[in-house]
This record gives C-alpha cells, structure tokens and sequence, in this order.
C-alpha cells in the first residue's frame, strides 16, 4: 500500500516550521513538489517518491534517526530535565524535531558511548532485560585491581542490595603504584580530564592521591543494565569508581574521533549491524521476525 502524507505535516515533522508558517510558505510560492509550485498545504503525497523543494533546495524526508554521541560529564541521558541540561540539548534543531531519546542511560557523571534514536522497536530490543546485551566500559578505579577481582565478577558478585549480577568480564589494562605516573596512555589522559572538569569527581581523584592509593585502569563488559551496576560492582569487591566511560554497546563502538559533547550519525553499515543484531538476539532467544 502507498504511504502517503500531508505535504504540511511531512515539513513540520521536519522542522520547517508551524503548519501557519508552512501554510504561509506555500501561499508565496516556495514550496515545490516535483518541480511545480504547490496550491494547497494539506495535499498529499509520498515522500519517498514526490520531489518536495523549499525555496529550490530539496527537502530529504526521514522518518527515523540515529546519533551516536560521546556524552559529557554534566549532562542526563533524558529527553528533558527541570534542573539539568539533557544529551538531547546538543543536537541540532533539524535532528530534535524527529524526537530522539537516549537508549538507556548513563549517569550525570559518566562519559562516553551514548545511542540517540526515535526506533523504538530498536531501542527495546538493546534495552529489554532478557537480552542481555553486552556494554563495555573504561573505568579509573581506586584500588589495585586484580585477577581475585575478575574471577569474582566471572561468577557474578552480589551488590548492595543482594542482586547478584551476571557473569562479567574484567581486564585490568594498567596499575599505577601510589606516586607513579600512569605508563597507559588513555589512563593519563582520563586523570587529566578529572582534574579540568569540574563535573568529574576531581575530589575523589585528589584523596585517593592523597591516600596514595594505587589506581586501575580497567574494562569491564557486564550484560545487563542495573542502576549504578558498574559502581556497585567495584564497591562490592572493596574498590571504588573514581571515573567511568562507555566504550561499546552490543556491535556499536565509540568513535575515537568523538570528543566529550560531540556526536555524529550512524554511519549505514553500524544502522545494519545494530539491526542484524537484534534479529541475531531475537533469534538466539526464539522469536522469529
């Protein structure tokens, strides 16, 4: 069956301004549809076979976006907040008008790998608890972090509350002694991030320095999504999270080239991995389609 839509609706939907001011637009005849000027605001058409033009310049119709964001400190992973600036607060006007919404969430204070999208049934396949979909992390960590450490996360630790998580997988990337300089390169620079950003935990990092604490650069990748999960972890096995960066989530990884704040959309290839993917998932947990 032809979809079809109001010509009105389809450049709201867009961003192009209140279905007056489109109405206002079509009376002075800047609006097109396949090369000729249009009469009536409310006509119909299919936007992924009608050639709409706005002042000359094509109008590209999209139903559903995808945003991978390297989310900074400071910010919630929500759509709006009476306090806080939200994720959604850095994308562009063009991009805000389709409604995305962070998939999952990541803390105020936690940086890194953050999927935006309106793909509903996409986000609830990444979310839904029976999935289990892998998340892997960064993490600076106030302890000397260990193999008695990994082994208790292979198991599964019980947190605070009594849950006793999935198996996870911890790899201790660098330790640095009390007073040493951190050889890792990416552990440096995290340090030197804590210490320039006021919304990082730069006290916790200044005590246990104090402490002498010896610091751990570690990754961890859990397959679930509890509140504080990471954190609650460490805490569990006597160390604490002084900084935390999401670095993967299911096929999709954090680009490099994404600094704190910055984003970009999905590339064609990582949309069709996600999407494999949870037709993988699905199919791994016996749904069919």
């Amino acid at each position: 069956m032809k979809k079809s839509i109001r010509l009105d609706k389809m450049l709201g939907n867009l961003g192009y301004g209140t279905r007056s001011e489109i109405k206002q637009l079509v009376r002075l005849g800047k609006v097109t549809v396949n090369g000729s000027a249009v009469k009536d605001p409310g006509m119909k058409l299919d936007p992924h076979l009608d050639r709409v033009a706005l002042d000359g310049e094509p109008v590209a119709y999209r139903e559903e976006v995808y945003v991978m964001m390297h989310k900074p400190a400071g910010l919630v992973s929500a759509t709006e907040d009476r306090r806080d600036r939200t994720v959604v607060d850095l994308l562009p006007d063009e991009l805000g008008v389709l409604s995305p919404f962070p998939v999952g969430r990541l803390d105020k204070d936690t940086e890194g790998l953050l999927l935006l999208t309106n793909d509903g049934k996409l986000a609830h396949e990444l979310l839904a608890p029976r999935r289990h979909v892998p998340k892997t992390y960064r993490a600076l960590v106030e302890g000397e972090a260990g193999e008695e450490d990994a082994a208790a996360f292979r198991a599964g630790v019980a947190l605070d509350d009594g849950y006793v998580t999935l198996p996870a997988h911890l790899r201790v990337l660098h330790v640095a002694k009390p007073g040493e300089a951190p050889a890792d390169r990416e552990m440096a620079e995290a340090i030197e991030r804590m210490r320039a950003t006021p919304a990082l935990r730069r006290d916790e990092l200044e005590r246990a320095q104090r402490d002498r604490s010896p610091l751990s650069w570690i990754e961890l990748t859990i397959h679930e999504g509890k509140y504080h999960q990471v954190k609650r972890m460490f805490a569990a096995v006597g160390k604490r999270v002084l900084y935390l960066r999401r670095v993967a989530m299911g096929p999709l990884e954090l680009d490099p080239a994404l600094g704190p704040g910055e984003w970009r959309e999905l590339t064609e290839a990582e949309i069709e991995a996600l999407r494999n993917y949870r037709k993988e998932k699905r199919a791994a947990d016996g749904f069919v389609g």
